[in-house]
């Protein structure tokens, strides 16, 4: 398999498409983001997000990276209030997080839309998902501009950082070593289109190098 061809592609020669196929196709799963927010006037919002991850440990400090270009209220939220909730995606809850996406109007809740409830957060004004396994309360501490234009379709995005101020776990999940059962937690993750791909049996171990 090692020497197999390969194609080789020049970025400057693909449009946005393209490169979204082929990123967003070759880097699976993706974890996802559902994001939850409000704005200034305390209107909820819900979003998921699958350009998103953690990427340090202490205080646990996530990324997420809305689109430029396309409406969307958890961007605008975040720059007013500079606060969100990171709500885990698992089987369970898969399909709801399915339904926040559509897109609704900035008048609209999520919450109240597909059913979901919201809970107030220990320390932030941003609303926990209550049916999620486990959610981080967060707060913003940088928003860097990414990406370059790509004709007259957006090509760039707001890449949003951000630090856990608390933490909520299902007792279902976690030990007293602060472990968590990969299997029970059944947490999904992003692939193309509409495929997704769960954790809970697909699991394997490999042996790290000491």
């Amino acid at each position: 398999m090692g020497n197999e061809p390969k194609r080789i592609i020049d970025v400057a020669d693909m449009d946005q498409h393209q490169a979204y196929k082929l990123s967003t196709g070759l880097i699976v799963p993706r974890p996802i983001g559902w994001i939850g927010t409000v704005d200034s006037d305390r209107n909820q919002n819900l979003a998921p997000y699958s350009f998103f991850n953690v990427v340090a440990q202490y205080p646990p400090t996530f990324v997420v990276a809305p689109v430029l270009g396309y409406r969307k209220d958890t961007l605008a939220n975040l720059e007013q209030t500079r606060e969100f909730t990171v709500n885990v995606v698992t089987e369970e809850t898969v399909a709801a997080m399915n339904a926040t996406a559509e897109g609704f109007d900035a008048d609209v809740d999520e919450f109240a839309r597909t059913g979901l409830t919201a809970v107030q957060a220990n320390t932030v004004q941003a609303p926990l998902v209550q049916e999620a396994t486990a959610n981080f309360e967060c707060v913003v501490t940088q928003l860097i501009p990414v990406g370059k234009p790509s004709g007259d379709l957006p090509g760039t995005g707001m890449l949003v950082i951000g630090e856990a101020t608390c933490i909520h776990v299902a007792e279902r999940v976690v030990d007293d070593n602060f472990n968590i059962d990969q299997v029970e937690l059944k947490a999904v993750g992003r692939h193309v289109g509409g495929l997704y791909s769960t954790t809970a049996t697909t699991l394997f171990e490999v042996e790290r190098p000491t």
